[in-house]
């Protein structure tokens, strides 16, 4: 007879353990430093455009590219804070309005936000988007102010169509005593080829670029969040350093690192260890690596799902030392829309899917030659095989594949 284990005193016991943090949430993109290292060219140039909002005059609107990781969101929010804070001295009325447009992602949603941000009351949905728009303006043109909108992810916005941009970049002309800008942020540097002509000259009044950080300066950022993070002395020596490394290769991605920092922790924490040591680094970027792999695959089309199962399947049946070939592949690919009563797309269309999953770095396809029988790709996997193939069961459309390789998988073999 099996003995039920008691669950009291459950989280008093792991409560009791001494943490090796401090304060674990400066290690979340979320938090932004009193100090931004690093940065400063980027926060004076956004600075010296922001502040004609302290003389009472519309900043113009600026356009911020950068790869994941380059400080972008942080040093928005930080000029924002700082804005905020001196024309509270000055006794100034300037408002720095943060939108994660990942988040809000439709004109409607947007619109609502920004008013009831200035506690008009909106619903969420069921107003016709010209009334949620006036309901905004009036309720920032009731005094003189200066309002500026952060809109972070801007081009999430923009894939459901520009008409909120065009709408907000010429609100100025119907305000009287307000003065709004917009603030636009975004890893996609091309991004504006997809709007309205005079939207984008509006909107890019100004720009601000953002580089990658090196190895050297991630480094520098790292040491300043784990002396907040962590009590003393609990971070091996090679910690920090590797961090960065791995980082660094990710085109200098800062958040990456911090991610790094943090499950890392967390894993030696879990495992009651006092300190965090290289190889704790090392699971930590396996483990954020399978987690991104998992929500990629996860948000993929039913097709490219199909092209994928289509690869696990072949290299999982007694083909681990081979190459997929697009032929092999598309024959399987076949099976399965046939077995799940989807449509077969051509040939051409599929192995032009495979070669999105390339670009992803779910997939490798290598171009080889054949002699006389042509060129073809050969596609190894680039992403551990069971996760895959479990993220990829759970879309209910994939559910009936999963005997597959068992009945009709195996008469291709027989």
């Amino acid at each position: 007879m099996i003995k039920a284990q008691s669950l009291d005193g459950l989280f008093e016991k792991l409560l009791d353990g001494k943490s090796i943090f401090k304060n674990k949430e400066v290690l979340r993109p979320s938090y932004t430093p009193d100090l931004l290292l690093h940065r400063n060219e980027q926060i004076n140039g956004l600075a010296t455009i922001l502040v004609s909002a302290l003389r009472g005059e519309t900043p113009s609107n600026v356009l911020i590219y950068g790869k994941t990781g380059t400080g972008k969101t942080a040093v928005t929010r930080y000029v924002g804070k700082e804005l905020e804070r001196v024309s509270e001295d000055k006794s100034l009325f300037c408002s720095v309005v943060y939108i994660n447009c990942e988040v809000i992602d439709t004109q409607y949603r947007l619109l609502a936000n920004l008013a009831r941000h200035f506690e008009e009351e909106v619903p969420m949905t069921g107003w016709p988007t010209d009334q949620v728009f006036m309901k905004f303006k009036e309720a920032i043109d009731s005094k003189e102010q200066v309002i500026i909108i952060i809109l972070d992810e801007i081009d999430k916005l923009i894939k459901k169509g520009d008409d909120v941009l065009y709408n907000l970049s010429r609100i100025n002309t119907d305000l009287r005593k307000a003065k709004v800008s917009m603030i636009g942020v975004s890893n996609d540097l091309k991004f504006t080829e997809f709007l309205d002509p005079r939207v984008k000259s509006s909107l890019g009044e100004e720009e601000l670029i953002f580089p990658p950080y090196d190895a050297e300066q991630i480094s520098d950022i790292l040491k300043q969040r784990a002396k907040m993070a962590y009590t003393d002395g609990v971070l091996g020596e090679m910690v920090i350093p590797l961090c960065a490394a791995f980082a660094a290769q990710e085109h200098g991605d800062a958040r990456r690192a911090l991610d790094l920092l943090r499950v890392s922790g967390e894993i030696a924490e879990r495992e009651n260890q006092p300190q965090v040591l290289e190889e704790h680094v090392r699971r930590a970027q396996e483990k954020i690596e399978i987690d991104r792999v998992v929500e990629v695959v996860r948000t993929l089309p039913t097709q490219s799902k199909l092209v994928l199962y289509s690869i696990i399947l072949l290299r999982s049946r007694g083909r681990e030392g081979k190459n997929v070939t697009t032929g092999e592949m598309y024959n399987v690919y076949r099976q399965l829309c046939h077995h799940i009563d989807v449509d077969i797309l051509t040939q051409r269309r599929v192995t032009d899917l495979m070669s999105e999953l390339d670009m992803l770095g779910i997939v490798n396809a290598v171009v080889v030659s054949k002699g006389r029988y042509g060129r073809t790709k050969e596609i190894s996997l680039s992403v551990p095989v069971e996760n895959t193939r479990k993220v990829l069961l759970e879309d209910y459309r994939l559910k009936p594949l999963v005997d597959f390789k068992t009945s009709v998988f195996s008469k291709m073999f027989s």
